[in-house]
């Protein structure tokens, strides 16, 4: 089961880190066609992102612990 956490936790960091990336790109692409709609789902995206990879951080923390 320990595996498993760890496995997870490693798996919700990088899609996290993605969504985070993927964001911050969308946020920069609003920013600079003037769409403050793309801004904001940007910023949004890359805060459910971070949100994401925090909880991968804790679950391999998790895991290190057991």
């Amino acid at each position: 089961m320990a595996d498993n956490l760890d496995r997870d936790g490693l798996d919700n960091q990088v899609k996290g880190f993605g969504k985070e990336a993927e964001g911050k790109i969308r946020n920069s692409v609003g920013g600079l066609t003037g769409d403050t709609g793309d801004q904001i789902r940007g910023k949004a995206e890359e805060l459910k992102g971070k949100a994401q990879r925090k909880i991968g951080e804790a679950e391999s923390d998790a895991d290190r612990d057991t």
